[in-house]
């Protein structure tokens, strides 16, 4: 009986280890599962971006006639409503809607998203294309403010 007494207790001091053990153990889960979330946000956030860039670089491939209209920020073209494919506007029309739409979508996909299209001057005559730059930016929490840039050349 004696060898008993000495052993009071052991296995609820063993219980409380293993809980305090285990305890840590899904605290890390949780802090793991925490920052996949951020991490897969982070990740879809820049997918938006990369996929509006492309998307003013196609609208600007299929308005070559536009020139110089595609360059700068977004203006207000609300009155303007382009038919699909750009019938009953000019190519700098529909270079206004095109800028006005992209701008609604960014601002509306991306956190303190912004747009602009940078057209930058070449000769004509010498059969070089045209080259644009298109460039997303955002705020990202925990990196600051991101940007995805593109060059588009027509």
């Amino acid at each position: 009986m004696r060898a008993f007494r000495g052993n009071r207790g052991f296995t609820l001091v063993e219980a409380l280890v293993a809980m305090v053990v285990l305890s840590i153990g899904m605290l890390g889960i949780a802090a793991l599962g925490i920052e996949s979330l951020r991490a897969s946000r982070a990740a879809l956030v820049r997918t938006e971006a990369v996929t509006l860039a492309t998307d003013m670089a196609d609208r600007i491939r299929a308005n070559r006639d536009a020139g110089d209209a595609y360059a700068g920020a977004a203006a207000d073209a609300a009155n303007l409503e382009c038919e699909a494919g750009g019938a009953g506007c000019s190519p700098a029309e529909l270079a206004a809607h095109d800028l006005f739409i992209w701008g609604d979508a960014i601002a509306e996909a991306l956190p303190d998203g912004a747009g602009n299209v940078t057209h930058v001057d070449v000769d004509p005559n010498d059969g070089t294309p045209a080259i644009y730059v298109v460039t997303v930016s955002w705020n990202e929490p925990g990196h600051g403010q991101l940007e995805y840039v593109a060059r588009v050349e027509t």
